[in-house]
């Protein structure tokens, strides 16, 4: 049976679904992977069939037509619908992922693929909504994007979750309305938000989370799961570079600063600037992660500059990871057991920084509208207290036990088998 699962955004959206599909294809499924061009080779590189989307991810971002989102209003407004360009990419992007789907048995999607809760209901087959945050009401704690903001009690809690669910939707349905209406002349029969309606036996959601991170909340519906994040465990085919593999060994263990997909261009020499700046009045090595936003430079004997390495295998190396607050990569430094500073440009990275402070595992959180090289400096000498080593250890031995894959594949297997017993009935 063929799974097609819909990726969206950055590398940290589709290693999560690589992770869902190594522990599906063990099951027995065949997993067919759609995610934008710069992901080809990670998802074929995995032995997944590959179906392509159009739009370079990175191109995107630096273009200028993502705007910063640091707020929760400019989270809603953080796409400019008005550039054709990306309305055509955004509509040829959900053809795309309509083609993926074709012949699929089951189709698992990112919260951004809203597609894929349609093309499942056209085709009768199960959806599963694979989501990398909390993001199904609760009234435990607030959506992500208000989790930084002040609290006003469990009420209002919910309330944030509905406004998140709704505002996420107004931005996910527009390729989608414009590219069925395209294809088909009509909506899609009962087209209104999906995000509800997965939470059902043949429509579950899963949630790449940790309970260690964000407690289960009680009033979670019944097919609403969180089994723990969601990570490619086996790397023993991966084998670094000679330059890696030297740096590590010749020293003391080094500090990893990137800031993923995101940052400005325009700030990079600054920015890297700042960084070799903290980590000489810190005395310590480090890692550079060239990209957005880091200039690529000439390594010297203390720092040495990336492009790629697989954050799994690489950061329990390390002495502390600083980096922008992305989901996966949060999960990634949990999983690590090493110490983190978050450093959020916009969206839920204010959340996570809040959250890994909350948890003791953190040496800060400094918007990166507000880095210095003596707040990071600073950031990065608490990191290397006892008291926040402890912490971060333990909670990656947690975070490591929970194997949210393999139970995430584990209900992705039992829902589609109990629909096609159904079906036979």
């Amino acid at each position: 049976m063929l799974v097609t699962m819909l990726s969206t955004g950055t590398r940290g959206d589709t290693q999560p679904f690589i992770a869902l599909g190594i522990e599906l294809k063990k099951i027995g499924y065949r997993v067919r992977i759609a995610a934008s061009e710069s992901y080809r080779d990670l998802v074929e590189g995995y032995g997944f069939e590959y179906a392509p989307m159009r739009g370079d991810v990175a191109k995107i971002l630096e273009s200028g037509v993502v705007k910063d989102a640091d707020s929760p209003l400019k989270f809603f407004t953080s796409l400019n619908f008005k550039n054709d360009d990306l309305v055509s990419l955004m509509i040829g992007g959900q053809e795309d992922m309509h083609k993926a789907c074709e012949g699929a048995d089951a189709i698992v999607y990112h919260p951004g693929a809203t597609l894929g809760y349609f093309a499942a209901k056209e085709m009768g087959i199960p959806s599963i909504l694979a989501s990398p945050f909390p993001m199904t009401p609760t009234n435990e704690y607030p959506a992500i994007i208000f989790y930084d903001r002040l609290r006003l009690g469990k009420a209002v809690n919910k309330l944030t979750h509905h406004i998140f669910e709704k505002g996420f939707w107004k931005m996910a349905n527009m390729g989608v309305k414009k590219y069925w209406i395209q294809k088909y002349g009509k909506l899609p029969a009962g087209f209104k938000n999906p995000y509800p309606k997965q939470r059902t036996a043949t429509h579950p959601t899963i949630t790449s989370l940790s309970s260690g991170v964000f407690p289960v909340p009680a009033d979670w519906p019944e097919h609403v799961h969180a089994f723990g994040y969601w990570f490619i465990e086996d790397q023993s085919d991966y084998k670094p570079s000679r330059k890696v593999e030297e740096f590590l060994k010749g020293g003391e263990p080094p500090i990893y600063i990137g800031f993923g997909s995101v940052g400005d261009k325009t700030n990079a020499a600054e920015a890297t600037d700042m960084v070799v700046k903290a980590l000489k009045r810190n005395g310590m090595r480090g890692i550079i992660n060239a990209g957005g936003g880091m200039e690529e430079r000439e390594s010297t004997k203390d720092i040495l500059y990336v492009k790629s390495v697989p954050h799994e295998w690489l950061f329990p190396q390390l002495s502390a990871v600083v980096h922008h607050g992305g989901a996966g990569t949060t999960a990634a430094s949990l999983r690590s057991g090493v110490p983190q500073v978050v450093i959020p440009f916009g969206n839920d990275q204010f959340a996570w920084g809040k959250r890994m402070v909350e948890l003791g595992v953190s040496g800060g959180s400094i918007p990166r509208k507000e880095l210095s090289a003596d707040k990071l400096a600073e950031a990065i000498t608490m990191t290397q207290s006892g008291v926040i080593q402890d912490k971060a250890k333990e909670l990656g031995v947690k975070v490591r036990a929970e194997k949210g894959a393999l139970k995430s594949a584990e209900l992705i297997h039992k829902t589609i088998e109990n629909y096609y017993k159904k079906e036979r009935v």
